[in-house]
C-alpha cells in the first residue's frame, strides 16, 4: 500500500532540502505539459511545490501523471532538486526547488470546480462561492483569514490565562429573556409547548459564575441574535467573553489594553500604543454623530444651530422651531468639489432620510454659495472662525431632528473621506466610549429600555436621578471602538438585588415576569454578590479588521448571507411532518 502521509509540506522545501528524498501529498493545482516533461504545482495550505515528472527517470509514473487535471488529490515520492538557471520563481517560497517524482499515488478525483482555484483574482460571485465555501477556502485568501483567526484565538488563551483567567463553557439552550435583539427558539419535545433560547450572549451565566467565586472568567463564546444583517454582522457570532470581580473599569480597561496590543503584536507584528484615548458618549455624538467613530482622520462635526438663528434661511430656522438642529462638517480642499459631486452627496444624504444638503465654499474673499445671501457677513467670518476654514475648503450643512442630523453627517463624513482618500488603513485608532445614557426612550410602547442590558450598572453619582429624571442617568458601560467598529462592549455589573428590582420595575416588567424571567437570577443576588464587570469583545470583527476586509462573512468558515440563510446547507429548510409532530408544532404556511 502506499504510504501517503507527507514527510513535509508543500511550502517548507528550500535549497538546504536539495537530494532529500520527500513524501508529498495534496491537490493539483496548476499541470503543465511540455511535450515530454510534465510540470504540476501541488498546493496544501501551507504553499506549493513545483513537481517534476521526466519519463526517462520514471515512465510508469510520468503515464500516471498524463491523466491528472486540475484539484485531484495525489501523493507523491521523490528527490528535491534545484531549479534550473533563469526557472527560479522568486514569488513563492519554494520557488528555487522543485521535486523529481518516482512515484505517484492517485487519492481522489475531481470534477471541474464551478469557479477556477488556481486564479485567485477571478471574480466570483458570492452567492456562488457561499455554496461551495469549501472551493472558495481552497483558493487561499479565506484559509490565510481562518488561520488569522486561529491565531486570534489561541494568544488570547495565553494572554487570559497568563492573567489567571479560567476558561469556563456555559450552556447554549437557555431561557429566552427580555430586551435586546430577537432569540433564537429551540422547541422541547420532552415539555410540550415550551421553547429554550440559543444564547445573544452569556450574559447572566457569566454574572452567575461571579457569584460562585469564579472571580475571573473567559470563554470564546458563541452567539446568536435573529436580527437584520448587514455586512459586518452575522446571526450566529462569536464573541470574547470576559467577566472579573472584586475590580473597577480602569482595571479591565488596562487588561483588555494590554490584550489587543498583544494580539496585534502576535497576529501581526503591529505596534499599538496604549492607553487608549477615551471620550464620554455625548461628546461622541456632538463630535462625530455616533458613539463608534471613526478617528483616522478629522472633519468633526460643528453644532451651527445657535449661530444660524441669526440668519434669514428659513430652511434651517423652520427646523430650528420643530426641534430640530443644524450641525457642519468641514471638507480641507473641497472647494474642487464639483456640482455633480455635491448633487451625488445631497442624494446620498437623501437615502438616509435627509430633505437637503446646504454647502458654502471658501473661495476668493469669503464664503460663496446660493444661500449665503441668507447670512450676513458677521454670521458668515463667525462660521469660517468655528470650522476653521481656510481658503479652497468646503462645509456640508445639514438641518433636521437631531438623531437623523448626526446620523446623516457620520455617513456623509466616512464616504467623503472614503472618497477623497483620506483614511490611512495602517492605521488603527482605539477609543473607549464611556458614560452612555442608562436608558432611552422606546416612543412607540411609551416605555424606558435599557442603553446596555437591564444588568448594568449606573453611575454611583446618578442614582440620585431614578426616582425623578431616570432619562439623565448614566451607566458605568463603555465600548471600545476601532477604526469605526464597535469592537466590544461591557460595564460595571448590578451587585445590589434592590436596585437590580428597581431597574427591573423601571423597565416596566411585572412581578410575574420578573419571576418567570429573572427569578432564579434575583434569587442568586440575594446569596452574597461580590462586586464585577465584565466586556464581550467581538472575534469576527476583530478578524474582520486584521484580515484587512469589510465583509465578516470572509473569516467565518461557513457564514451565512445577509438574508441568514445557509447557502451550501440549504438552510433553513422545512422539516418533515412527523418531526413537527414529535415536538408539537404545527406550522400555519
Amino acid at each position: 500500500m502506499f504510504d501517503y502521509r507527507p514527510t513535509r509540506t508543500c511550502g517548507s522545501l528550500r535549497k538546504k532540502d536539495i537530494k532529500r528524498q520527500v513524501t508529498l501529498s495534496g491537490w493539483v493545482h496548476r499541470r503543465r505539459d511540455h511535450g515530454g516533461l510534465i510540470f504540476i504545482d501541488l498546493r496544501d495550505r501551507y504553499g506549493l511545490t513545483q513537481v517534476v515528472f521526466d519519463p526517462l527517470q520514471a515512465p510508469e509514473t510520468h503515464r500516471q501523471a498524463e491523466k491528472l487535471r486540475n484539484e485531484w488529490v495525489i501523493s507523491i515520492k521523490g528527490s528535491v532538486s534545484s531549479r534550473e538557471e533563469g526557472m527560479v520563481n522568486s514569488k513563492l517560497n519554494t520557488g528555487e526547488i522543485e521535486v523529481i517524482a518516482c512515484e505517484l499515488e492517485i487519492l481522489s478525483k475531481a470534477k471541474t470546480p464551478p469557479f477556477s482555484i488556481s486564479d485567485e483574482s477571478i471574480d466570483v460571485n458570492e452567492e456562488v462561492r457561499l455554496k461551495y465555501r469549501y472551493l472558495d477556502i481552497r483558493r487561499g485568501d479565506i484559509a490565510k483569514k481562518l488561520i488569522l483567526r486561529h491565531s486570534i484565538m489561541m494568544t488570547t488563551r495565553q494572554f487570559l490565562d497568563h492573567h489567571g483567567f479560567l476558561e469556563i463553557t456555559t450552556p447554549i439552550l437557555g431561557k429566552s429573556t427580555p430586551e435586546g435583539a430577537r432569540d433564537y427558539l429551540v422547541p422541547s419535545r420532552i415539555y410540550p409547548g415550551t421553547f429554550y433560547a440559543l444564547p445573544q450572549s452569556p450574559q447572566m451565566f457569566k454574572q452567575l459564575l461571579m457569584i460562585s467565586g469564579m472571580d475571573r472568567y473567559f470563554q470564546i463564546a458563541p452567539c446568536f441574535r435573529d436580527e437584520d444583517l448587514r455586512a459586518d454582522r452575522q446571526p450566529e457570532f462569536t464573541q470574547i467573553d470576559i467577566e472579573m470581580s472584586f475590580a473597577l473599569p480602569e482595571d479591565l480597561m488596562s487588561m483588555i489594553e494590554g490584550l489587543c496590543k498583544s494580539l496585534f503584536n502576535t497576529c501581526k507584528n503591529i505596534e499599538i500604543t496604549t492607553p487608549f484615548r477615551a471620550l464620554s458618549h455625548k461628546e461622541c455624538m456632538e463630535r462625530f454623530g455616533t458613539d463608534r467613530p471613526d478617528l483616522r482622520f478629522e472633519m468633526e462635526l460643528f453644532d451651527l444651530t445657535s449661530l444660524v438663528r441669526s440668519s434669514s434661511f428659513s430652511v434651517f430656522l423652520d427646523q430650528i422651531n420643530q426641534g430640530g438642529i443644524v450641525k457642519a462638517i468641514s471638507v480641507k480642499g473641497g472647494a474642487d468639489l464639483s456640482r455633480k459631486s455635491i448633487d451625488e452627496y445631497t442624494d446620498f444624504v437623501g437615502r438616509l432620510g435627509i430633505k437637503g444638503l446646504a454647502w458654502m465654499k471658501y473661495q476668493g474673499a469669503g464664503l460663496t454659495s446660493n444661500i449665503t445671501k441668507f447670512f450676513s457677513e458677521g454670521l458668515l467670518s463667525q462660521m469660517i472662525e468655528l470650522l476653521g476654514m481656510n481658503e479652497g475648503d468646503l462645509i456640508f450643512m445639514i438641518a433636521d431632528q437631531p438623531a437623523k442630523t448626526n446620523q446623516a453627517l457620520d455617513h456623509l463624513r466616512r464616504k467623503i473621506a472614503k472618497d477623497r482618500h483620506l483614511i490611512d488603513p495602517h492605521r488603527y485608532e482605539f477609543l473607549w466610549v464611556t458614560d452612555f445614557p442608562l436608558f432611552s426612550w422606546n416612543e412607540e410602547e411609551k416605555r424606558l429600555e435599557s442603553e446596555h442590558h437591564p444588568f448594568t450598572s449606573p453611575r454611583f453619582e446618578d442614582i440620585h436621578l431614578l426616582e425623578r429624571e431616570p432619562l439623565k442617568m448614566r451607566s458605568s458601560g463603555y465600548d471600545i471602538v476601532l477604526n469605526g467598529y464597535e469592537i466590544g462592549g461591557g460595564s460595571q455589573r448590578i451587585h445590589n438585588s434592590d436596585l437590580q428590582q428597581k431597574i427591573f420595575e423601571y423597565l416596566n416588567l411585572s412581578s410575574e415576569e420578573l419571576e418567570e424571567k429573572f427569578g432564579f437570577f434575583l434569587d442568586a443576588l440575594d446569596y452574597g454578590t461580590p462586586p464585577h464587570l465584565g466586556i464581550a469583545l467581538g472575534l469576527d470583527r476583530i478578524a474582520m479588521i486584521l484580515g484587512d476586509t469589510e465583509n465578516i462573512r470572509d473569516v467565518i468558515a461557513f457564514p451565512k448571507t445577509q438574508k441568514a440563510s445557509d447557502l451550501m446547507l440549504e438552510a433553513p429548510s422545512s422539516v418533515p411532518p412527523k418531526q413537527l409532530k414529535e415536538l408539537h408544532i404545527r406550522t400555519t404556511s
